[in-house]
């Protein structure tokens, strides 16, 4: 290349380069917005285990970049902070309250100077609570004494939770058993200057396609192996709450999951063992199962687990998985096992068996599930349980309800489509034992279900009680249709009192003591069968008062095949009505096997808007008015329902915005579309298949599916099997007709395998290559979720100027160019 031709090719890069390079520093987004994203958090209500006590605890929603920035170490599955060896860019809260039920007191726990604590956990006895505060060096086990709010740290103890389970209460109520850093454990292993051996990986003899959807952030040399060692390996030991006496138990290793007996007299171990895998996270390594004794002696291997590379997509590993206590005194095991290879979607008469094994007996085969198991709730009194099984070929969940004491049939309690969210019986109300472990509440012979309520009208969370004996319910509550009103915990299930969360369209989430009164002589279908009265016992003010000037509404329709759909439609403040506004559409895209479940509603008009994260409602304060949740199902079959996907999305989008125009709220020819993951995936599509929109914003998603060929989202087939669905759907490969502006955000460290930032920097650049107009944002330290306040800030910085410019201000398009491809 010439002298002269090199250098007007630099002068090129240089002026195609100057838009995005100029731009140095985060951006701030408008007045309005800021405001909303300064504004105090709301605390998160956390009953205690006797009805007694309240712990509020405040969230820090939006931590700053430079938690982003501390070191980071993708190892086996997870990110790890190597400075304090904790989990990388885990969630915290700032600051814990107390509060005794009804009217104590909202006493603040004194916490170090930017405290970033964990969830608390309650002793069975509700006398204390313990959590854990992430310093730059550690991650330390605190202690707090419920009747005065006076916590304490324990010297000398540094908590390992890289792989979870690292804090359980034990049945004394006073003994803590946790996961520690070992003491003395010395310096990590450093890298080798130069390699020792090439990277060699193999694919083994699976005969069937195997998962690959786990793959994410693997080893990928052996120093990574020698790294998950050190920082994966712990210390167990017995932490005396009381004294901070400190008792090891057994020798350090990598532990996973560490659960004791209800008795207290054993302990349930996992320990996981080389050969490591290079394509495989931690749960798929050799492990051995076993049961301790209190000092930490092995009593017994209940399986010795090999590595575990081929595993079926949507399978199970083979052999003994999900090992658990029962919640009764007595020292039993329960266990499932696959009978069909793992492989969920084979043809046989039962998937899985479920295996009970007291200490000291032999273990027995009790039930067989025709479906994949997926659940057991055990209930508090004696060996019964409910078992869950799912189908997921026809989207199918039962639930039986089995007694592991009794050898009596089991019965069947429900089975429905688990789309079908206005007949879900919601989930069993569990409450701490004295004995540490959590088990379904049970009351004279019944059971409560507490659930979100959908109707449609939108959300009204119950309270069920189901008697055991005759598997008939009653409904004790039901939120009323003027606020959002959902169970939290029992105060005395005797007294049939409990606490709850109300909110409503002007008041923000409180908590309520609600007690039930007398029977209804009568009532209507699903309406409270009783009577109840409540007040409040919080009176948290509104945080963003200025959100209260935003309108909104549930907005039911159909798309012309008879779906139900519906959309949450906010309008600004001051909105004149009949004014037609530029509009932005947000969605996700779900596949039902049920028509008549995929319009369900199963958002509420009445919740408390508030807006957290780079969310859609922002745009309402820009003048937008926003069809949020707009409803983007795909209905078929499940093995072929992506095959229609593109049609789907674009009828339920057309109906969606029919609909806005019918309302006189939406000007047609300035909308916009939105989605994050699989609903950029949605937007890209939607902008290469029609010409609906003005522009769109794609955050985060996977545009060529050619890149994960053994399946995306609920698309079980391969590339291989389903080629052109594969090819279809994939956008990238359809960018000569992206002619609309795209926006593309993605996270530079995004956690799912199937999202990488390649799949967002290669879709920028076809666009870009074929002339059209688009711009890529990559958000440094982010993952597949924006947290930290710089990045959510800019985010919304980058999506409203976009907007402004090319669907606000867009200029009206021709007849000709506004029809559907």
């Amino acid at each position: 290349m010439s002298s002269r031709w090199t250098s007007a090719f630099l002068i090129a890069l240089i002026v195609v380069a100057l838009p995005i390079s100029a731009q140095q520093t985060y951006q701030r987004a408008p007045r309005e917005i800021r405001e909303v994203l300064d504004a105090p958090t709301l605390p998160t209500p956390i009953g205690g285990p006797t009805g007694d006590e309240l712990i509020l605890a405040w969230p820090l929603w939006y931590p700053p970049i430079s938690d982003l920035a501390e070191p980071l170490l993708r190892l086996a599955g997870v990110r790890i902070n190597p400075r304090n060896n904790a989990v990388h860019g885990a969630f915290y809260f700032a600051r814990f309250a107390v509060k005794k039920i009804p009217d104590g007191p909202e006493v603040a726990v004194a916490l170090p100077p930017g405290a970033r604590v964990r969830w608390p956990r309650w002793n069975g006895s509700g006398t204390m609570f313990a959590f854990t505060n992430m310093t730059d060096s550690a991650v330390e086990l605190w202690v707090c004494d419920a009747a005065n709010a006076k916590a304490r740290r324990i010297e000398g103890v540094r908590l390992n939770p890289v792989l979870e389970y690292e804090v359980v209460w034990m049945p004394d109520q006073k003994t803590l058993l946790v996961k520690s850093v070992p003491t003395g454990r010395g310096a990590p292993p450093t890298e080798p200057n130069m390699p020792t051996a090439p990277r060699i990986e193999e694919s083994g003899t699976g005969t069937v396609a195997s998962s690959t959807y786990e793959a994410r952030d693997l080893l990928k040399t052996p120093h990574d192996a020698d790294l998950f060692d050190y920082y994966a390996t712990s210390q167990l030991a017995f932490v005396d709450a009381t004294t901070a006496t400190v008792t090891n138990i057994g020798t350090p290793a990598v532990y996973g999951k560490v659960r004791h007996a209800p008795g207290g007299q054993y302990l349930l171990v996992e320990r996981i063992h080389r050969p490591y895998s290079f394509l495989r996270p931690y749960n798929r390594f050799p492990a051995e199962v076993e049961v301790w004794d209190i000092t930490g002696k092995r009593v017994e291997t209940l399986a010795s687990l090999p590595l575990a590379e081929q595993v079926p997509i949507r399978g199970v590993r083979t052999g003994p998985r999900l090992h658990q206590w029962l919640p009764t005194p007595a020292a039993t095991l329960m266990w499932a096992e696959a009978l069909d290879d793992g492989d969920t979607y084979k043809n046989v008469p039962h998937h899985d068996r479920i295996m009970l094994k007291p200490m000291g007996g032999a273990a027995v085969e009790w039930f067989q599930t025709e479906q994949r198991f997926v659940d057991i709730n055990w209930i508090e009194h004696g060996g019964q349980a409910l078992l869950w099984e799912y189908d997921d070929n026809k989207h199918w969940i039962k639930s039986y309800l089995l007694d592991a004491d009794k050898k009596a049939a089991p019965r069947l309690v429900w089975s429905l489509n688990s789309d079908d969210q206005y007949g879900n019986p919601g989930e069993p109300v569990s409450r701490l034992l004295p004995s540490g472990v959590w088990a379904v509440h049970e009351q004279r012979g019944a059971i409560f279900m507490s659930g979100e309520g959908a109707s449609p009208d939108g959300n009204r969370p119950f309270l069920d009680r189901l008697e055991l004996r005759t598997l008939k319910s009653e409904r004790l509550f039901r939120s009323d249709r003027d606020s959002l009103e959902s169970f939290i915990a029992w105060v005395d299930p005797a007294a049939m009192t409990f606490l709850t969360r109300r909110e409503s369209r002007s008041d923000p989430p409180n908590v309520d003591l609600r007690a039930i009164g007398a029977a209804l002589k009568k009532a209507a279908s699903k309406e409270a069968a009783y009577s109840s009265t409540s007040r409040a016992i919080t009176h948290f003010a509104d945080p963003t008062p200025q959100l209260r000037q935003i309108s909104k509404r549930l907005v039911t329709y159909q798309r012309p095949d008879g779906v139900q759909l519906s959309f949450t439609l906010y309008l600004p403040p001051g909105y004149k009505q009949g004014t037609r506004l530029p509009t932005v559409l947000w969605a996700y895209p779900l596949d039902y096997t049920d028509p008549s479940a995929a319009g369900q509603v199963t958002s509420s008009p009445q919740q408390f808007t508030t807006i957290i994260g780079a969310s859609p409602i922002f745009f309402a304060l820009e003048g937008y008015a926003v069809l949020d949740q707009t409803a983007m199902p795909v209905v078929g079959p499940t093995e072929t329902a992506y095959d229609t996907f593109v049609e789907q999305i674009v009828a339920n989008a057309k109906a969606a915005i029919d609909k806005a125009v019918e309302l006189g709220v939406t000007d047609p020819e300035r909308v916009g579309v939105m989605g994050h993951s699989h609903g950029a995936l949605m937007t890209t599509n939607l902008l290469a298949w029609s010409d609906l929109f003005r522009a769109g914003v794609a955050r985060s998603g996977a545009y060529n599916h050619t890149l994960r060929p053994f399946g995306f989202q609920n698309e079980r087939r391969t590339l291989y099997k389903a080629s052109q669905t594969y090819l279809k759907l994939s956008p990238l490969l359809h960018a000569d007709q992206i002619n609309e502006p795209l926006l593309i955000i993605h996270g530079e460290r995004d956690v799912n395998p199937g999202t990488v930032p390649l799949q967002s920097e290669k879709l920028f650049e076809a666009v870009r290559g074929v002339g059209g107009t688009t711009r890529l944002v990559i958000l440094p330290l982010e993952s597949h979720g924006y947290a930290a306040r710089e990045s959510v800030e800019h985010t919304l910085y980058e999506m409203v100027s976009w907007f402004d410019r090319y669907v606000k201000n867009a200029a009206p398009r021709s007849k000709q160019a506004a029809t559907t491809r």
